[in-house]
């Protein structure tokens, strides 16, 4: 069982978590949406398409877009379609 955590908190858990460049995509029935806050910031990957990011927040800090997915990925990346993962300071284990 994979879990997400930042400042004391799990953001996300599952053990069906997919792995692609090292990181840890969270199926988005495992992710606790109320700690996650929709921004404006994308980012562009040339072969899994456009990202967009979430802020994670817990208990008032708020750590800047600490969360990705792909709403609409390329068809080679079809497979975490909606999966969320997570980077800057959010720990896995």
């Amino acid at each position: 069982m994979k879990k997400a955590i930042w400042n004391g908190k799990v953001i996300a858990e599952s053990d069906q978590t997919k792995v692609i460049e090292g990181n840890h995509y969270f199926p988005p029935e495992s992710v606790r949406q109320e700690y996650l806050q929709e921004t404006d910031y994308h980012t562009t990957c040339p072969w899994k398409g456009k990202a967009s990011y979430y802020n994670v927040v817990v208990d008032g800090d708020v750590n800047q877009n600490a969360a990705w997915y792909y709403p609409a990925p390329n068809k080679a990346a079809s497979e975490i379609k909606g999966y969320v993962a997570f980077w800057k300071g959010v720990k896995v284990e």
